[in-house]
């Protein structure tokens, strides 16, 4: 969809900074100056938070060729005289409101999915039920107060549905999400610990999620959740003519009731639905009348069955006779094998998403892409685009344009429409090689040189794509370790909702991310706005440096030897004793800057400046103005053992004491960072410091719900870190 600049203005009731050129168009929202593609058509936003300001990143945005920009504070434009720049008191409730006003121009139905758990797996179920509808979804999780409206503002003429879910971890965050995706249908999935900390009492957190339900005339939920059932109750108690589609599996009084499960062969589960006859509204909908069916799906834990359930009686409720998708539930795909990362043969990487194909998803897969690639280079394997409900013409005038806004460097297109339509929108020199199908690709895979390319293979499912994946992904080993980046960045997200606001992250990328791959891992990472990455030794900095990844850089075991090493590379080393010190600063002299971070020994007894050594300590750093201490930390020894608690806070206590010595002695405050992954999660005293240090190896030793030990055996949690 596209608006001008003008029409936005409106809508937003912003202010001019700099009026240009009204007319501009705008097609895409922009949040991030890194992923820039279309920038004569985007629409910069500069968020201010307490992690970041995007006032800052203007004028790398303005080079990039962006002449549309939203503020929140005045700045000077003096370098950017041909910009539109619009002014709004606070720029995500800009975003916000753009995305609720872009919402109001469509009457499509819209189904709102929220709950502790499965949000994304239901949304993405949907869509490989009803493969041929003209849908509108989410983007993986985008749920947040800036991913709704990202996923929102994607509804176009063409889409004939929409579903988007929404997740919030603080009081008063449903309330805008609401306004922004107005649900016809909602669906809770159910409740569990997750972002408790964020609320009086799991009933407070109930009924703030219920606030999605406002617009809503259906609310689809499951009533084996006592808590869920009442709440659910009292929001059509308390709004006439609203409609309950309750499910259950204990035999309760329910619209729709599932029963019979009986696990087969290869754990897929065979169960009979069927509606009860006196289920509140249903008389009236034909998909409903008589219902007696045997399901299947293909997996038998409680997660995948429950998820299937709500899918199910979804897809009714929205007026889809079960004859529609019961024969796709047999084959219900997991969601894990969207962008999987697998090193390739000949040292290619594969970033494998033949799971489906749509414009909204083949711009997230280049993104990725162009992510993980150091060169900006890409090689894209891609099917024809089936049902997306676009004129063909315009559809693959725009794959062409996301082609080249994205480096793609060379592409494999395979089907008849690629072939005829797409061949006809790239330039001549263009790189492309067509196939009318997999087959006739695979037969001629020896053809194409693959060598130390990053290859994205993106496809429709009817095209099997996965055959082309399986040859080209290394098998040299017959154990191999697969890392979900997925997991990953949402294990991210969780260490990020424990810390209060303000509290940076440094990650632990030593051994290469243990075993998950330092270049890429570290890539990911400074997407996602970590603050530090800390290494080993110096050379795998350095190997980072080289993969373009720009963060600062704690190097924990430096060595004088490499110290001008370190200097080049912006990398900063831990000092741990006057002798290292002194080295140091043998080196540096009076005029090389450097930062260096500041290991104290508050009970370990490993490595570490002592009490004792603060004041050489503090007069050496007097006598060196151009050394300066970035941080200084500790490591706590058995903050995971609630045995040492009595240890642990004495530690904290000790720090604390010798980190106000030397910001006394140094005349400013450094960051300071005692609290690991086990003080995070466990150890409450050690979460009061500014920064907080985890390592990549706990980023899959956590149960991703109630955040204890894998194999603590403590909840009825299902989904676990990769």
């Amino acid at each position: 969809m596209t608006y001008t600049i003008q029409q936005i203005q409106q809508a937003l009731k912003a202010r001019w900074l700099q009026k240009i050129d009204p007319e501009a168009n705008v097609e895409q929202l922009l949040l991030d100056s890194r992923s820039i593609t279309a920038p004569r058509t985007a629409l910069f936003f500069a968020l201010s938070g307490q992690r970041h300001d995007g006032h800052r990143f203007l004028t790398d945005c303005y080079r990039a060729g962006i002449r549309n920009f939203i503020l929140c504070r005045e700045v000077s434009l003096d370098g950017m005289p041909d910009a539109n720049v619009l002014l709004v008191p606070d720029s995500l409730l800009a975003l916000q409101t753009l995305a609720a006003w872009h919402r109001a121009q469509f009457r499509l139905p819209v189904v709102g999915i929220t709950g502790s758990n499965g949000k994304t797996m239901v949304k993405e179920w949907l869509h490989q039920l009803l493969p041929r509808e003209k849908m509108v979804r989410s983007p993986k999780s985008y749920n947040s107060q800036i991913g709704v409206p990202l996923s929102v503002w994607q509804i176009g003429p063409e889409h004939r549905l929409g579903v988007f879910e929404a997740g919030i971890s603080q009081m008063g965050e449903m309330e805008r999400l609401a306004r922004i995706i107005r649900p016809d249908i909602g669906l809770i999935t159910n409740l569990g610990p997750a972002h408790r900390e964020g609320f009086p009492s799991e009933s407070v957190k109930l009924q703030e999620k219920m606030r999605l339900f406002e617009s809503a005339k259906t609310l689809v939920f499951c009533a084996d959740h006592s808590e869920i059932s009442a709440a659910a109750k009292a929001w059509a108690a308390a709004r006439k003519g609203r409609l309950l589609l309750s499910w259950s599996r204990t035999g309760q009084d329910v619209a729709i009731q599932f029963s019979g499960f009986k696990t087969q062969l290869g754990g897929r589960v065979k169960f009979r639905i069927a509606t009860a006859a006196s289920a509140q509204g249903l008389q009236k909908n034909r998909q409903f009348q008589h219902l007696n069916a045997v399901l299947e799906i293909p997996y038998s834990d409680a997660a995948s069955i429950e998820n299937a359930c709500h899918c199910i009686t979804l897809l009714l409720a929205l007026g889809y006779p079960l004859s529609v998708f019961s024969r796709r539930l047999k084959h219900l795909e997991p969601v894990e094998m969207r962008l999987e990362l697998k090193a390739g043969i000949n040292n290619c990487t594969i970033i494998n998403d033949a799971y489906s194909n749509d414009l909204a998803s083949l711009r997230i897969a280049l993104h990725f892409a162009q992510q993980q690639s150091r060169d900006g280079q890409i090689t894209l394997i891609l099917s024809d685009f089936l049902q997306t409900g676009q004129r063909k013409d315009q559809l693959y005038q725009q794959v062409a344009a996301g082609l080249l806004e994205h480096h793609v460097q060379r592409l494999i297109a395979i089907g008849p429409d690629t072939g005829a339509l797409l061949r006809a929108k790239l330039p001549t020199d263009f790189n492309a090689s067509f196939y009318p199908d997999t087959d006739a690709f695979l037969q001629n895979l020896q053809a194409h040189d693959f060598n130390a390319d990053l290859i994205l293979i993106k496809g429709a499912r009817l095209f099997a794509f996965e055959r082309i994946a399986q040859r080209l992904e290394q098998k040299a080993h017959k154990t191999v370790l697969e890392v979900n980046l997925g997991a990953v960045v949402h294990n991210l997200n969780v260490y990020n909702r424990l810390l209060t606001p303000g509290t940076k992250m440094m990650v632990m990328v030593k051994a290469a991310g243990y075993g998950s791959g330092a270049a890429e891992l570290g890539r990911l990472l400074e997407f996602h706005k970590v603050d530090f990455l800390g290494v080993a030794y110096a050379d795998e900095g350095i190997e980072l440096r080289q993969a373009g990844v720009q963060l600062p850089i704690l190097v924990l075991n430096p060595e004088p030897a490499g110290f001008d090493a370190m200097l080049r590379h912006r990398l900063e080393p831990e000092v741990y004793s006057l002798n290292l010190l002194d080295q140091l600063l043998h080196f540096a002299g009076k005029n090389r800057a450097m930062a260096i971070h500041l290991k104290l020994d508050t009970g370990m007894h490993r490595l570490g400046f002592s009490k004792n050594d603060l004041p050489a300590l503090l007069e050496r750093l007097g006598n060196h103005p151009n050394i300066r201490v970035q941080s200084v930390f500790s490591h706590l020894a058995a903050a995971d053992n609630p045995v040492h608690d009595a240890f642990t806070h004495a530690q904290a206590r000790a720090f604390a004491g010798m980190y106000k010595k030397i910001a006394a002695g140094l005349h400013y405050r450094p960051l300071r960072h005692l609290a690991n992954t086990g003080g995070m999660v466990r150890a409450s005293p050690c979460r009061q410091w500014p920064l907080f240090r985890v390592g990549t190896r706990p980023f899959g030793a956590y149960c991703r719900q109630c955040l204890h030990g894998y194999d603590h055996g403590g909840c009825n949690g299902n989904s676990y870190g990769q």
